[in-house]
């Protein structure tokens, strides 16, 4: 994100240096230069674009490889719960153990997903609050751009919503 805050810090800097036309507030500005900085903006912007679908794609990785453990414990104590019925002794104890092998995976797979929650709703609002700063900088000059960075915060915006499971 520094390289896209950077062109926009040289905007800004061509504006502050440029010279002012008498009575007004507009100044003369090197058109070349000014698109130049404009382009390598749009040419960067995608990168993090891309960077936070990542985040997307890992935090699905992070609940999917959760379930699976998940079931892979619940399946272990299946297994363990069948054996121990089978040996009339230690019947009781095998209801015990089975109970609190099953509430482990569970509490174990609500962590994981809880924290990979967490860790993807961090970086989103990382992510979030970085265009909204880029929008606020650049809205004073382009309302073009500022519509194309809106519409990336809503769908942030939407998924991290998705995350809290607050659906709307």
């Amino acid at each position: 994100m520094d390289n896209v805050l950077e062109l926009l810090d040289a905007l800004e800097d061509i504006l502050d240096d440029s010279s002012t036309m008498p009575f007004t507030n507009k100044v003369m500005i090197d058109k070349e230069e000014f698109i130049e900085i404009i382009t390598d903006i749009r040419l960067k912007l995608p990168n993090e674009l891309k960077q936070s679908k990542w985040v997307m794609e890992e935090r699905t990785q992070i609940l999917i490889n959760a379930q699976k453990e998940a079931e892979n414990h619940l399946q272990e104590a299946e297994t363990k719960l069948n054996q121990l019925i089978n040996e009339h002794e230690i019947t009781k104890k095998a209801y015990e153990q089975a109970e609190e092998i099953t509430e482990t995976a569970k509490q174990h797979a609500r962590e994981m997903r809880l924290g990979a929650m967490e860790y993807a709703d961090e970086i989103l609002a990382n992510v979030e609050e970085a265009l909204v700063g880029l929008m606020e900088q650049v809205n004073q000059q382009f309302s073009a751009f500022e519509q194309y960075i809106q519409q990336n915060i809503n769908i942030i915006h939407q998924n991290r919503q998705e995350l809290r499971g607050n659906k709307k």
